[in-house]
């Protein structure tokens, strides 16, 4: 099965889950979310079963407050998506058939980028005050200071990989448009 379909390019949280860990995913919406009345019943049950989702997947990660919190930050991005009914909205690749996205599915990506970003940092920190304090970092005056760039080839590098999986967005995996027409050593 495919586990992700280019997840950084969603437009919003519901299909960054959607195209993330897929199986995962699957899985915890077919055992649990749909067993616990899934998208039937008022928009109150609908958000519950999401937070209730996220909890358990929090607490299968890891039985540590980090990643209970990092489901719950999750699950609080859902709630605008279902009181407004746009869950569903972005089912499609974003900027299909075309070069670049429009200027609010760049915005939406880079919401949805920022939002999942910010939950991973719980997802990674040891602890509840490690996490903080790297947000704290974040936030403190370092933030309108010019940033510290890495070397040249290591930014080509992750343009290289962003030009790639930008291309490839349409494809089953990102290289497959363009390695396909490269001699067998060069794949």
């Amino acid at each position: 099965m495919k586990n992700f379909a280019f997840p950084y390019f969603s437009c919003d949280i519901a299909e960054f889950w959607r195209r993330w860990y897929i199986s995962l995913s699957t899985w915890f919406r077919d055992y649990v979310y749909i067993p616990i009345g899934g998208s039937s019943g008022g928009i109150w049950q609908k958000i519950r079963n999401v937070f209730v989702v996220f909890l358990i997947s929090g607490l299968w990660h890891a039985a540590n407050w980090t990643f209970v919190v990092w489901g719950i930050i999750n699950a609080l991005f859902f709630p605008p998506l279902f009181l407004l009914a746009k869950n569903r909205n972005n089912m499609e690749i974003v900027a299909r058939n075309r070069l670049l996205p429009t200027a609010r599915e760049a915005v939406s990506i880079l919401t949805t980028f920022l939002l999942t970003s910010f939950a991973w940092i719980f997802f990674h920190a040891e602890t509840i005050e490690h996490a903080v304090h790297y947000i704290r970092q974040i936030c403190s005056r370092s933030l309108f200071q010019a940033p510290v760039l890495p070397n040249g080839a290591t930014i080509l590098l992750v343009a290289i990989f962003f030009i790639v999986e930008w291309h490839g967005r349409e494809s089953e995996f990102a290289i497959e448009r363009i390695a396909i027409i490269w001699p067998r050593p060069a794949r």
